[in-house]
């Protein structure tokens, strides 16, 4: 039988009903996957910041470290080195006593060793050390044992090579195998190259308070959950000796449906940075 015209509106109506409805219920799920896709990229820049900072950690107690042990090389021979004293409460190892390579233990024991700064570490740093710290060539490979900064563990093989020329004091920096830990149990992987050039304080050997650093390069930081993110310095960050963690420059986040820009600040000694996704209001993350 021929349908009539009524019956033919209906199913037309009927159909309008059934798409419109597809088409909000897809909205709504195309909505919720950028929300978790935005809070996935802002929860993995967040990570990458502190990862930064820890990395930038361990980097201070090594040249503390060396100075310390007149390990800077022969135009760091001034003694006593001025430092932050980050390591009044760790014990130091060095062996052997003459000639390299040398392997350097930065014990601050398994209980709350706090530094001038208000830094709690724990755990111990291991570092074998191919020659004097400021000699071109040299190698430093560091490594850590159940050591923990303001109760996040921090785990990796970080390799500095002493990339300097006479004009320019420079390093470059491989992270393989990182690892953070948060105090409530979360964790991320995190691994890359950074290249670090001294802009300040290079001839000045009686102290290490007027060192400045800039970083340039690239990192990959992963969830536990298995999403990852890659990380890109798109202006130089800074890092001053005297200051507890990096102070300007901005890092460059990409994942598959947002991009987001952590901002380290205007060169303030603090540990607050904020992180911004497509052009939004940033928030504002402590670094440690």
């Amino acid at each position: 039988m021929k349908p009539n015209r009524l019956q033919s509106v209906l199913v037309i109506f009927t159909l309008t009903i059934s798409l419109f409805s597809c088409t909000k219920d897809n909205a709504g799920l195309t909505n919720s996957t950028d929300n978790t896709e935005n809070e996935t990229t802002f929860e993995l820049s967040g990570d990458q910041a502190i990862a930064d900072n820890l990395v930038e950690d361990a980097s201070n107690v090594f040249m503390e470290a060396a100075a310390d042990k007149n390990l800077l090389g022969s135009n760091f021979t001034a003694q006593p080195v001025q430092t932050s004293n980050i390591l009044a409460c760790a014990a130091i190892s060095v062996t052997p006593a003459t000639g390299f390579p040398k392997t350097i233990v930065i014990d601050f024991g398994n209980g709350s060793c706090t530094s001038s700064n208000g830094i709690v570490h724990k755990g111990k740093i291991n570092i074998v050390l191919s020659d004097s710290v400021r000699k071109a060539g040299s190698k430093a490979v560091m490594t850590f044992t159940n050591y923990s900064v303001n109760g996040f563990k921090k785990e990796a093989t970080v390799t500095w090579t002493n990339t300097s020329t006479p004009a320019v004091r420079s390093w470059q920096r491989k992270v393989e195998n990182g690892k953070v830990t948060a105090p409530g149990g979360l964790y991320w992987t995190h691994s890359g190259v950074r290249e670090v050039v001294q802009i300040a304080g290079a001839n000045t050997p009686g102290t290490l308070l007027d060192d400045v650093f800039m970083i340039t390069g690239n990192y990959k930081v992963t969830n536990a959950a298995g999403k990852t993110r890659d990380c890109f310095i798109t202006e130089a960050l800074q890092k001053k000796i005297a200051c507890d963690n990096i102070g300007t420059g901005k890092l460059k986040v990409e994942g598959a449906q947002h991009d987001a820009v952590i901002d380290f600040g205007n060169g303030d000694c603090d540990k607050l940075a904020t992180i911004s996704i497509d052009g939004q209001a940033p928030r504002t993350i402590a670094l440690r």
